[in-house]
């Protein structure tokens, strides 16, 4: 256990808590069709409202892996020619339907710490022939993304798996240009979380 020195806030150790995310994550790349404690794939999409008419064509392999957890494009619609940064990309999918909507004078990165992710949503989207995105291996503490790059940043159920949340928003701010936005869907608890549960690194993950 350690302090955030920015917050005094007590954050599990962060190089334990990814290495517990990519443990997890693994699995939902190499083996979707097995049960997870969470929804995946194409039924996940449909309830969270995406836009079938983007997802219809997008293939089986590219969503069996989708994990979200609500859509953060319904927050407002991405514009054709936008840049685009998905902070925690996993296996591509919300990168994929950003990549329909900015259009090929778009450009989306995102950006991924599992190796199993990274392999696939590089695969998938040289199969699609999508010319305008390209996978990154980084951490959202550190993005390896230019300053004041960014029209949009997006995420899906990552950032509250991040622990050091607000050094996650500083990196966000840094990539993003001045009137961008930040579009993510994330899990939230608006009451105190037992010190107990904050040390348990299992229970970020389940």
């Amino acid at each position: 256990m350690t302090k955030n020195p920015s917050s005094a806030e007590p954050v599990v150790d962060a190089d334990a808590l990814r290495d517990q995310v990519k443990l997890k994550y693994r699995d939902v790349a190499t083996n979707p069709e097995q049960e997870f404690h969470f929804h995946t794939g194409r039924a996940l999409s449909r309830r969270l409202k995406y836009d079938e008419a983007i997802t219809s064509r997008i293939s089986d392999p590219a969503v069996e892996s989708f994990a979200g957890v609500a859509n953060p494009f319904s927050l407002r619609d991405l514009q054709a020619g936008e840049k685009v940064v998905d902070l925690g990309s996993g296996a591509g999918f919300d990168c994929f339907v950003a990549s329909a909507l900015v259009g090929d004078e778009g450009e989306v990165v995102g950006v991924d710490m599992t190796e199993e992710m990274l392999n696939k949503s590089r695969a998938l989207a040289d199969d699609m022939g999508l010319n305008n995105i390209e996978f990154r291996d980084g951490l959202l503490e550190e993005l390896p993304v230019e300053d004041v790059w960014a029209d949009v940043a997006i995420s899906n159920g990552v950032i509250n798996l991040c622990s050091d949340k607000k050094k996650v928003m500083a990196e966000i701010y840094r990539i993003l240009k001045p009137g961008g936005y930040l579009q993510f869907a994330d899990i939230a608890n608006s009451k105190p979380v037992p010190q107990a549960a904050v040390e348990n690194i299992d229970l970020w993950t389940a």
